[in-house]
């Protein structure tokens, strides 16, 4: 069965003033921690450390090294402002620094606006799809997930597609914390992935993602996963990442920049 998001964090321990966390080999990405876990364990991390923070805002994640099986995280605050916390949090590894987070948590202010810009995508219900990635088969973090094929292609394809739509959910019920949120949105493999007709190395470098709401909600656990390539040169592709809930409003908007080995 693999073991579950909500065991893997459950089985965190405080070590003096650092969390230390197990990464098993079914969440996995290759040689290193699945880029979504390691995110939503430097979120785990500043808010075990901290525990008065407001609610998340914005994350800008850099993936620096590759790390697995026992790790460390730590926070730090880097500012405490009348609204916002910036708090930076990292993943340690045997090889020294993994992940790097810093975040930004700010309380809710009275504003003028209170809209989403966004147009809410209109697509088929997840049973409708077809399985994205078969039980058995991609890397070993995905079998952690539910996943159907909305609209776009599968890696390895040779698809002239460059935007991808994907239900996304994890395997274990109820989980439905920010962190595990963090955890499903990294999930779809880089835009470009799909183009490619045969197997080749990618590796994301860094990942910028706003948190539109304060308590990211959904029906049944799914999330509408947008990724969109805009650029590919010179070994590095740029994309678009969105994520909805089941319905239609988006949760999350985010960049990212990829390692392109091809």
């Amino acid at each position: 069965m693999g073991t579950s998001f909500s065991e893997l964090i459950g089985g965190a321990k405080l070590s003096g003033e650092k969390i230390a966390f197990h990464i098993p080999e079914d969440w996995m990405q290759g040689r290193t921690t699945y880029g979504g876990l390691s995110a939503a364990l430097c979120l785990e991390t500043a808010n075990r450390t901290f525990s008065d923070l407001p609610p998340l805002r914005s994350a800008l994640v850099s993936f620096i090294g590759p790390a697995g099986g026992d790790v460390v995280g730590e926070a730090r605050i880097l500012r405490k402002g009348k609204s916002v916390t910036f708090v930076e949090a990292d993943i340690l590894g045997e090889k020294g620094l993994a992940t790097r987070v810093v975040f930004a948590f700010g309380a809710k202010r009275d504003s003028i606006f209170e809209t989403t810009f966004a147009p809410k995508p209109q697509f088929k219900d997840p049973e409708e799809c077809e399985l994205y990635i078969p039980e058995g088969m991609g890397p070993a973090f995905s079998q952690r997930f539910e996943s159907r094929l909305v609209s776009g292609a599968r890696p390895f394809s040779g698809s002239n597609e460059n935007d991808h739509y994907i239900w996304v959910r994890h395997r274990e019920p109820n989980t439905n914390s920010i962190s595990a949120l963090i955890a499903v949105a990294d999930m779809p493999p880089p835009a470009v992935m799909p183009m490619m007709k045969e197997f080749a190395t990618i590796s994301s470098m860094s990942w910028m993602m706003n948190i539109l709401t304060a308590k990211p909600m959904t029906t049944d656990g799914w999330w509408l996963l947008q990724s969109r390539a805009e650029s590919a040169a010179a070994g590095y592709s740029s994309q678009d990442m969105l994520v909805w809930n089941f319905d239609g409003e988006l949760v999350i908007a985010g960049r990212q920049s990829v390692a392109v080995f091809a």
